[in-house]
């Protein structure tokens, strides 16, 4: 329950295009009360971004690179974070899953960002991975959108900074295929972490 006069938490998923953030988040939201609302970046605006990149005449499977974060991602992560700051002006809990890689990389970007959701608490959970599971998960969805990464695989791990840490204060989910634990059971321990759990 969100204490009088706080704001409700906000959660961010991050990681590169399969990480396994979605089953990351899928696992949070069962564990969470009051159960935040969920914003999925591919969820809200997957159909827009194919139909935007139509009517511009870019390739289908673009996700990255300059012309795409100018004139699509700036947007949807703009859209995101409105709509999750009105949801938690409403003192409801928000979780956002996206690869927010410039957000979390650097933090003074990142302490600018949380003003933008509204303020603190807002607690991010990194998804940690590596290329050989990255190529393996992107291979095996068999989505439109990533036959551009898949292209130019080298260069897309390399932007995604896949053995970086975050600069931002975080808890990482291991979901590298040599990680000890399974994503469950990281998710209980997370869990079991918080105050009041």
């Amino acid at each position: 329950m969100t204490e009088p006069g706080s704001r409700a938490t906000a959660w961010v998923v991050a990681g590169p295009p399969g990480a396994g953030k979605t089953t990351v988040a899928r696992l949070l939201l069962a564990r969470l009360r009051p159960v935040p609302a969920l914003l999925d970046k591919d969820t809200m605006y997957g159909s827009f971004v194919a139909a935007t990149l139509a009517a511009a005449g870019r390739p289908p499977g673009e996700r990255e690179g300059p012309w795409y974060d100018g004139h699509v991602k700036a947007h949807e992560y703009a859209g995101m974070t409105a709509t999750a700051r009105e949801i938690r002006a409403h003192d409801c809990p928000v979780l956002l899953c996206g690869p927010f890689t410039q957000q979390i990389q650097d933090a003074a970007r990142w302490r600018s960002w949380t003003a933008d959701l509204g303020g603190g608490p807002v607690r991010l959970v990194w998804v940690r991975t590596d290329a050989a599971t990255v190529h393996r998960r992107l291979t095996g969805r068999g989505s439109g959108r990533d036959t551009a990464k898949l292209a130019a695989f080298a260069a897309f791990t390399a932007s995604m900074r896949l053995g970086t840490e975050p600069a931002a204060p975080h808890v990482t989910i291991d979901n590298r295929a040599d990680s000890p634990a399974t994503l469950e059971a990281q998710v209980t321990a997370l869990m079991r972490s918080l105050p009041g759990w």
